[in-house]
């Protein structure tokens, strides 16, 4: 059975009907806002999350957030659904890799069992020994072998040492082993003398051991040698010594069943898992508390965090750092970039006890990694921490995750899993995706990449437009079935032929020079961006592109401003030149722009701020007194107290989801009365939040602050966005563009570098054109665009692109090629332009972008 979806109306959807295969791969595309999200998120993972959260008892479902029905007329053929999500992980300092997967602590699990302890303070290493241990392994010396039992005593006090001797001739022992030599108890005991003084044991010996048992190794002998090591282990303050007598060269071995070191007495914590945590007091250093950065002050505040100098930034305590395996902590360990960290899980050195032991870990461990590796996140470490991880890896990591839960009957939505992701990379994830569907799943994707779409099973296109314009289902079926549509707006890119990709070649005004950049997996290179043009950085992943972009370029632009700083973390040697040329950088990453109903396009792109100037200035506004705050719903004095500016208010519902209803105070407006009361030309605040861009620009035009914010939002294509929507209800290619209209509405006196980190996330084919014309426009008005791209569309366009690789991580870090993408397609060893190449071959006739 399929999965039947009737009279959907969620956000803009326009009730919809649609009929979604169930265990195939199925790709729902379209322009930007077209419903795509608000159908496979909103829809169909909300509703399938719902109806298994419903099949719970009432008292479970009271334990759990409920969550609200879907905008719905019905849905069948659901099953329980998982979401991976575009959107970064919390920003938790506590959070890595290795948590993340999980992978660290099945690691914590593996150094606990079959790590080797060290003495902290002198090095030597650490057994903790059962009885049954002991016993086992005397039992191998060979049949005869004569073995004394001995429980070493401490010797420090001469006084406590006597009133030992005493207490062991009275527990019914007769002999005792002093420096080597065996003596009668008899002999010593009784009060000294000043005779006795110069007799062995009259003062504390450099070492004294009781003689507990002598006995030979024979059939039969393990209950007497179980027996005698346990009362050595009493006596001894839990350490037994066997002096061996076996052939030629006798032998001491000393055993502990307590957690020390034999050589130096050093006490050692117990190895459990919690003693491998950065997250546990037991573990975690106490410098840092598991952070593994130190504190910064507040003259600190430019400077990039640096690693604790107390664990050196591997987060924890010292002795969790003196268990180690193949002679590597788990510091160590999760330092390893994931493709060596799969070879040294194979190196591990185990024997037998110990592979049992541990073969369930290793065998949970290898699968999550090589599930790492093949969506080619083999450059991260288990140890880099989860908020410097693009999108991109952030959904990887997440999909990983689910791979490894092995499930079947689920349907996954995913959200532009290519994201970050390489071209090349491209069909190891459709290889990935194409696993969860054989194994039973519906694998539902929003996507935009060509290569994605052509590989589905079935395929929603929705529009035609966007916001209130779209909302429509426009074909549906194979991709051929969409090729052949005449309503599609994907259709036209998944044609078989193309004019050539049209393209301004452009005078270069100068040149920004990178030279000896080595930051992180940068290997000492030198590169030239020219000025004036857009330039794009490639390369797959964990190819150093952000390091050298993001840390380098736009790091030394900021260090500049504080000398301070830029002693502290300024990458030495490396020089970036030409940065002169420029008045501003303005950086543009992947960051979300709020996900709740209080930022809104106005809020985020700097309109709310002068709307509310404007209200403030109107002579009403005066007459009564009203600043600025008075038009904030955020603030007391303004805002709706019964809903407190929110515009709804939440029921709570006990075991059913909590009812969000309009706010019958204020109708949803979020003010109060007397705040609506002030107009202008006729339009409260509240009414100007529900105009959309386009309508704002008509009746706002005539405020200069206002009217070029709104102008930016026109210009990247949300005209159809109103100012008060919630930042939530925005699809990812909206949110990205809020984010490039906020700095192009900024004064853009003087010149600029623009630096954009993945500017087509979440666009459209079409819109990938749109954001290359207003890019264009910026480079027309003398400022420089420099892009960390992978999209093939917009590399075509390029003035310039330099390509990284060729691997990632530690096998990254090179410049693999540099030029035109005409240049680049003729570098065999460049991924970026054999793959250009092919394109150019294969898809010919792809509409040019201008």
């Amino acid at each position: 059975m399929n999965i039947v979806v009737k009279g959907a109306r969620v956000h803009n959807l326009k009730n919809v009907d649609v009929e979604i295969p169930r265990n195939r791969l199925v790709v729902i595309t379209g322009v930007s806002g077209s419903g795509k999200s608000s159908l496979a998120f909103d829809t169909v993972y909300a509703e399938g999350q719902r109806h298994y959260m419903q099949s719970l008892s009432t008292y479970a479902r009271q334990l759990l957030n409920p969550l609200a029905r879907a905008d719905v007329d019905s849905i069948q053929g659901l099953s329980p659904a998982i979401a991976v999500p575009q959107r970064r992980f919390h920003e938790n300092p506590r959070s890595t890799v290795g948590t993340l997967t999980e992978i660290h602590d099945h690691l914590r699990l593996l150094f606990t069992h079959v790590g080797r302890p060290h003495c902290q303070r002198c090095g030597s290493a650490i057994t903790v020994h059962t009885v049954e241990q002991v016993v086992d392994d005397l039992l191998t010396l060979a049949s005869g072998a004569r073995v004394q039992v001995l429980a070493p005593l401490p010797c420090d006090d001469p006084g406590e040492y006597r009133q030992q001797i005493e207490t062991v001739i009275r527990a019914g022992f007769v002999r005792i082993k002093v420096d080597g030599e065996i003596l009668e108890l008899a002999d010593l005991s009784g009060p000294a003398s000043p005779g006795q003084a110069d007799l062995p044991g009259s003062a504390s010996p450099a070492r004294a051991d009781l003689v507990v048992d002598r006995l030979a190794i024979r059939e039969g002998v393990a209950k007497r040698l179980a027996d005698s090591i346990e009362v050595a282990l009493k006596h001894g303050d839990e350490v037994v010594k066997i002096d061996v007598d076996e052939g030629p060269a006798p032998e001491s071995r000393r055993y502990t069943r307590r957690s020390a070191c034999l050589e130096c007495g050093a006490p050692f914590p117990q190895t459990v898992p919690q003693l491998f945590s950065f997250n546990s007091p037991h573990g975690a250093c106490p410098a840092c508390n598991g952070l593994g950065i130190r504190g910064r002050s507040r003259g600190d505040a430019d400077a990039s965090p640096q690693p604790c100098p107390k664990c050196a930034g591997t987060r924890l305590r010292g002795e969790s750092l003196q268990v180690r395996l193949n002679g590597m902590d788990i510091g160590q360990v999760s330092a390893l970039p994931l493709s060596d960290f799969r070879r040294f899980v194979e190196e591990i050195d185990l024997d037998g006890r110990e592979s049992e032991v541990a073969g369930n870990i290793l065998r949970e461990i290898r699968e999550r990694t090589d599930t790492l590796l093949h969506l080619e996140l083999g450059y991260l470490s288990l140890g880099r921490s989860s908020d410097s991880l693009s999108g991109g890896e952030c959904q990887r990591i997440r999909l990983a995750a689910h791979i490894g839960a092995r499930l079947s009957g689920v349907i996954y939505v995913l959200d532009e899993p290519t994201v970050g992701l390489h071209p090349r990379d491209t069909a190891r994830l459709l290889g990935i995706l194409r696993q969860l569907r054989d194994s039973g799943n519906t694998v539902l994707v929003v996507e935009h990449d060509r290569d994605v779409i052509v590989a589905a099973d079935h395929v929603i296109d929705m529009g035609p437009g966007a916001g209130a314009a779209g909302g429509e289902v426009l074909a549906a079926g194979t991709v051929d079935d969409i090729r052949r549509s005449g309503v599609s707006r994907t259709a036209p890119y998944l044609a078989d032929a193309a004019p050539a990709v049209s393209r301004t070649h452009r005078t270069r005004c100068g040149t920004l020079s990178v030279k000896n950049a080595r930051l992180h997996n940068l290997k000492n290179i030198h590169v030239d961006f020219p000025l004036g043009v857009m330039s794009c950085v490639t390369g797959v992943s964990g190819s150093g592109k952000s390091s050298l972009v993001v840390d380098t370029i736009h790091g030394q632009w900021q260090r500049r401003g504080s000398p301070a700083a830029a002693a502290r973390t300024a990458p030495a040697p490396v020089a970036v030149s030409g940065l002169d040329a420029f008045d501003r950088i303005l950086y543009v990453d992947q960051g979300s722009i709020g996900r709740n109903s209080r930022s809104t396009p106005a809020t985020y792109g700097g309109l709310f701020d002068p709307l509310r100037h404007l209200f403030a200035r109107l002579p009403e506004a005066r007459m009564r007194g009203y600043g600025p705050g008075r038009f904030s719903y955020n603030a007391a004095g303004g805002r709706c107290e019964a809903c407190l500016g929110a515009g709804t208010v939440d029921i709570e519902m006990q075991f059913l989801p909590d009812v969000s209803v309009t706010c019958d105070v204020c109708g949803g407006r979020r003010y109060n009365r007397e705040t609506l009361e002030i107009r202008f030309k006729g339009a409260s605040i509240a009414d100007v939040l529900e105009l959309t861009v386009s309508e704002a620009l008509d009746f706002l035009g005539n405020v200069p602050l206002v009217r070029r914010r709104l102008e930016s939002l026109w210009q990247v294509g949300l005209g159809y966005l109103r100012l008060g929507q919630p930042a939530a209800t925005l699809s990812g290619g909206e949110a990205q563009r809020v984010k490039l209209a906020r700095e192009f509405g900024k004064s853009s006196g003087g010149k600029v570098l623009y630096l954009f980190d993945e500017p087509t996330t979440g666009l459209h084919f079409e819109e990938v054109g749109k954001l290359v014309e207003i890019l264009d426009r910026l480079v027309e008005s003398g400022h420089t665009v420099i892009a960390i791209e992978h999209n093939p569309d917009f590399l075509r366009h390029a003035d310039y692109i330099v390509d990284l690789g060729p691997e990632g991580g530690a096998n990254g870090g090179y410049v693999v090629a540099a030029g035109t993408p005409e240049d680049l397609m003729a570098v065999t060893g460049s991924a970026t332009g054999q793959y250009l190449k092919s394109l150019h071959a294969a898809h010919s006739a792809l509409p040019a972008l201008s």
